[in-house]
This record gives C-alpha cells, sequence and structure tokens, in this order.
C-alpha cells in the first residue's frame, strides 16, 4: 500500500467534528484497503471459508450509506442498487462486478451522507423511521462502528491477496 494519506481526526475537537472525522478517517481506510489492486484481486473471495471479497465490501458500504443517510436521515426513498436475490444481500455478489462502478456510487453516496448530515443543527436532532427515533449521533457513531468492524475484514482480505498488512 501506498503511503498513509488519511486525514488523522484531531484530539481536541467537538463532538460533532470528531464524529464526522472519524467517519471519513474509517471510508479513507477502507478505500486505503483496496488502493493498487486490479479488479480480479478486488473481486477475490481471499477467506476459503468466508464469501467476502473487497469489493463486495465497498458495495456493502455503498448501500449502508444510502440506507442510513438518505433514506432514514434524510427521509429520500431508497432501493437496493444491488437488490437481493436468493436470500442474500445483492452487494456480496460481485462475480463479473463493475469496479469503477462500485467505486464511483460509494463516493457519491458519501457524499450524499455528508450533505444530509450537514442540514442537521446538531447531533441529538433526530428524525422518526419506522416507529423508532433516530438522532445524527446514533447514526454516525453507528457508521463509524459499521466501517470499523469491516476494515478488520478488509485487513484480513488484503492480507490473503497480496500479503500487505497495517495501515
Amino acid at each position: 500500500m501506498s503511503e498513509d494519506r488519511r486525514e488523522h481526526p484531531s484530539k481536541t475537537a467537538d463532538d460533532r467534528d470528531s464524529l464526522t472525522a472519524f467517519l471519513d478517517y474509517q471510508r479513507a481506510t477502507l478505500a486505503m484497503k483496496c488502493e493498487g489492486l486490479a479488479g480480479d484481486q478486488l473481486r477475490r473471495k481471499a477467506v476459503p471459508t468466508s464469501g467476502l471479497s473487497l469489493l463486495g465490501l465497498v458495495r456493502h458500504a455503498a448501500e449502508v450509506e444510502r440506507s442510513w443517510f438518505q433514506m432514514v436521515m434524510g427521509g429520500k426513498p431508497v432501493s437496493a442498487v444491488w437488490p437481493r436475490s436468493d436470500g442474500g444481500f445483492g452487494e456480496w455478489r460481485v462475480d463479473g462486478a463493475d469496479v469503477d462502478e462500485a467505486f464511483a456510487l460509494w463516493r457519491e453516496a458519501c457524499e450524499a451522507s455528508r450533505a444530509v448530515a450537514s442540514t442537521f443543527r446538531s447531533l441529538d436532532e433526530s428524525v422518526e423511521f419506522r416507529d423508532e427515533t433516530i438522532s445524527l449521533r446514533y447514526v454516525l457513531t453507528h457508521m463509524i462502528e459499521e466501517y470499523a468492524r469491516h476494515n478488520g475484514h478488509a485487513d484480513l482480505l488484503r492480507e490473503a491477496i497480496d500479503g500487505r498488512v497495517g495501515e
């Protein structure tokens, strides 16, 4: 992997700036884990017992960004880009998947997420979704957790693909 170009979160930021910076840091970590790999490597299910691939993680991140920010927080009807089939999420089915399309959709989803988040005055501002009250604070925190968990998967996948480890 190339040098670490991620913007590291401030150690003195307020809550909102800290949460958004950590989320962007996690997004950048996923991008970094995929950097420099060819399409077949990104599609590779590199751990024999798992159907996970780096491209599947990118596609999943796009779907999760769209769901939480555009649909839940933004109130926009959103349907899956890669619909379910055979009882599973479509984003994980990457055989023949278009790498450029996946990364473009993910980047667009991240930008749209930032735009939605910016419309909220405070972290405690909330929306009603499916009979639940959900705050911006919850969504930002959940998204950091989502990326951090999957970035652990990305670490293992990348190491299995080309031996590269670390951040």
